[in-house]
Formats: structure tokens, sequence, C-alpha cells
């Protein structure tokens, strides 16, 4: 695959985000406009012949890319041949290039002993060509079953199984409780990360393939899932994580305390609707900020309050700083739980002069003045004894804030559609529904995604969206 020797001739060499300066000045997408082809081809021949592809074992692509294949091709300047075999496995390469983690590179054997192959960039040139070039357009259904099938939520997972069911013929509806599809792509990524324009393009797609989506229906209140179950022949709950864990310390009701996602959903809608930023009491604009708990998420949060105008940004997290290389007991080829530098931290490092993580950090309280306002945190530093977490003494810390934004992830999806399906919970409060079947406990209702593995990632959404479209086929074959 790829050239020969190209793994011995090139080193690694990512492409380039547009420069820091620029990029804080506006909420465009923070990749540069162009691909340079040249340069994608020679990262694809570093793609080794390596015999067995771990960056498609099951520490890689959730989704079963066909990486060495698209990267040979690449290499050969195949763009077109290498679109299709990315489409094969991957619904919505466009997004996956834009925001996945990319634990292939993670596992790809030449980062052995060597930087990983660019497979993310490489993803992300080869689709992006093929929308230049005119190369992806709406599909054409031959034939349809007549069988009905009702998708609640439009994220990653929602939209994954709605294609792979229209493309057998069946007619699929997607109900979706906020004003525009997407799900987590329109509302829980910022625009810098995902434009969108991106997820709109490939909605369209799908709409002109003849999926039909409904938007401002909440399913299990605006409408019961009994009512879905008499319209339609089967169910797909596809609703997201989107329970947040929350910070029940002294001072939570302090005005100024919001859940991270509130805030960014707040600030895409109003830049959707009106062209401009947030301008409600939400917005950091003038204000000390501290987003508390790390992750894609907390960065978000970061590179959105410097945009809006933030006074300082601070962001707090619970663990110690993570080493800069795979640790011992993180052998390849395991995620490698090593530092890394995100577009938000480089964006704070070059506003503030610093990065914006503080390490083992605890956050004890919010103080709040005589009308309610958040005015500080107090912190205390902590550490770990034998796995348990220890308070060191004398580190308590005050920190001056206006607004507190509350990252530290999902725990659930919301229980009012299981209430209302009557559908069996897990141990961790997700829908029942066993990896590999996704039935629930319901006849006919099925669930995947977040609702049904907890808080994970839009690849690992797509996988399951292709794989609960094979199970709800098989079903309505019997």
């Amino acid at each position: 695959m790829g050239k020969a020797t190209g793994f011995i001739e090139f080193d690694r060499k990512t492409e380039e985000y547009r420069s820091v300066k620029v990029r804080i000045q506006d909420y465009n997408e923070i990749f540069s406009a162009t691909h340079d082809t040249s340069h994608l081809q020679t990262q694809g021949s570093r793609c080794m012949d390596c015999g067995v592809p771990f960056c498609q074992s099951d520490n890689g692509c959730p989704v079963d890319n066909l990486i060495p294949e698209w990267n040979d091709l690449v290499y050969n300047n195949k763009w077109k041949e290498a679109l299709a075999r990315l489409h094969k496995t991957n619904n919505f390469p466009e997004f996956t290039g834009r925001v996945c983690p990319a634990p292939c590179e993670g596992s790809c054997v030449l980062g052995m002993n060597n930087p990983a192959v660019t497979i993310k960039n490489i993803e992300m040139g080869i689709v992006d060509r093929g929308f230049d070039e005119g190369w992806v357009s709406p599909y054409s259904v031959e034939y349809r079953t007549g069988k009905k099938i009702a998708i609640v939520g439009s994220g990653p997972a929602g939209l994954a199984a709605a294609d792979e069911l229209n493309k057998v013929g069946h007619n699929v509806s997607v109900f979706e409780r906020e004003d525009r599809i997407g799900g987590l792509l329109m509302y829980g990524i910022p625009n810098m990360k995902l434009g969108k324009d991106i997820v709109d393009r490939r909605v369209n797609l799908l709409q002109e393939s003849g999926i039909k989506f409904i938007t401002n229906v909440n399913v299990g209140k605006d409408i019961t899932t009994s009512k879905l179950q008499d319209d339609f022949d089967a169910i797909i709950f596809t609703t997201g994580a989107t329970s947040a864990r929350d910070l029940t310390v002294d001072g939570r009701d302090a005005k100024g305390v919001y859940l991270a996602m509130e805030y960014l959903t707040n600030n895409t809608k109003s830049l959707l609707d009106s062209g401009q930023p947030d301008q409600s009491e939400l917005s950091a604009k003038g204000k000390d900020v501290i987003v508390i708990g790390g992750g894609d998420t907390g960065t978000d949060c970061i590179g959105t309050a410097i945009r809006q105008g933030a006074k300082s940004v601070v962001n707090f997290e619970l663990m110690e700083k993570p080493p800069i290389e795979r640790a011992d007991n993180n052998p390849w080829p395991l995620w490698p739980l090593i530092f890394r530098v995100d577009y938000g931290h480089a964006e704070a490092n070059k506003v503030f002069g610093q990065d914006p993580r503080q390490y083992s950090l605890m956050t004890k309280s919010f103080i709040k003045d005589e009308n309610g306002n958040l005015t500080g945190i107090k912190t205390v530093n902590v550490g770990f004894n034998d796995g348990k977490l220890i308070e060191i003494g004398g580190s308590e810390k005050i920190w001056n804030t206006q607004l507190a934004l509350l990252s530290m992830g999902f725990v659930s999806p919301e229980h009012y559609l299981s209430d209302d399906a009557n559908i069996d919970l897990d141990d961790r409060g997700n829908y029942n529904a066993p990896y590999g079947n996704y039935s629930t406990s319901e006849h006919g209702i099925f669930a995947a995604g977040d609702c049904r593995r907890g808080q994970s990632l839009v690849v690992w959404a797509i996988h399951e969206g292709r794989a609960v479209a094979n199970k709800v086929n098989s079903f309505l074959s019997k």
C-alpha cells in the first residue's frame, strides 16, 4: 500500500489550521479552505503494506473504514475511487473527518515507532474533493417495500440508520425535537469545528433521496410512542445521551453557572438565526470564564468564549496532567493517553499567554453575591492514593469568575421517552438494547448510539446507526 518506502522517506505532516490570529475573529471552520492534493498524496504514501492493518482493528476505526485501500488510491491520484471506498463503510466522512479524534491513528502500525499516517486529514480531503467535484449526489431508490420506520433523534446514529434503511427501500421518517436536523452535529458541536452548511448539505441529500424529516416534534411529549407504533412498522430511538453530569456543590444555584451544552447551543442558535453570537446572559463577553471539565466539549467552550470576547478563560481538570509520551501501562495499539493541545487550548495560549488548563483541581463551592450572581469558585488541589481521591490540605483557593460552564460529560439519555415507551433501562440508565441486537424490551422498538451505549464518539454513533438498520431490516423481513 502506498509507496513501498514512503514511511521511511517522508515525515508525518498534518494539514494546518487557519492561524489563531485569523480564526478567532469569526466562527468559520478552523480548517483551511482548501486541501493540498500533492501533500495528501505524499502522506498517503506513508501507509505501509503492514499485513495486519491495526487501524481497522477493535482498537482502530469503529466503522471499519478501508483505510489502507483509500490511502493507496489517493497516493495513486485515484480520488473518485477513494471516495467510493470511503463511502462503502462510512455514511458521513465529512463529519468524522472533522470531529473524530482518530482512534485509527492511535493504532496505526507505523505508530509503533514513528508518527502515524495522517488518516484523518486524508479522509477529509477525499470527501471534500468529492463534494467539490460533484461526485456526491442524491441516490435513487428503485423499489419501495411499503414498510414504514420512525427514527426518533436526528444525530449521527439516526441519520446513518435512516440512510441505510432508505437505500433498501423502506419509507423512513426522522423525528427531531429541535428546529433543525442534525442533533449533536447541529447544536452540540460548534461551527468552528463543524460548519452547519456541511451538516445541511448532507441532510439535503438524504431528503432528496427520499427520507422525510420532521422537526419541532418531541416524541414522548408532543406525540406518544404508542401513536408511532400504530403508524409505523418499526421504531428506532437514537436520542443521544443528553442528561449532563451536574456539580451539586454549595452555590450551584448562582446566576452564572450553566451546563456547557446549554451555552454552546445558545450561541449556535444565535449564529444561525441572526448571524450574530449569543448576547444573552450566557455570553462570555467581558467575563472571567471558568470551564469545569475537559474533553472536546470543554475545548469547544474555551474556543467559543474566546470568540465572544471573554476577559479570561481557565479550564479546571480533576485529573493530573497526562504524560507527553505513552506510559508503560498504555502500550500501542491502545489509544494513547498523552498530553494534547487542541484548537481551543492553542487559542487561549495565543490570546492570554498560557495554556488554560489547571490540573488536579476540584471545585468545592460556587460563591455568589447578595443578588445571587456568581462571583467566584472555591477549589482545592487533589491527588490520588490507591485510586482514592485525596484533598491536599492548605491548597484551597478562590478564583474570580462571573461565568462557570460545567463540561463534565453526560450520564444517560433523558428518561421521559423511555417512560412513555415503557422500555427497560440498563444499570447506567441507558436504554437497554444489547449491542449487536439493538432490540429494546418493547417489541418493534430498537435503540442505537449514545442513548444505548452511553456518551461516545460520532464515529461509534455512525457504526451503531448502520448496525441497527441491518437488524431492523431483518426484523421487517420476517
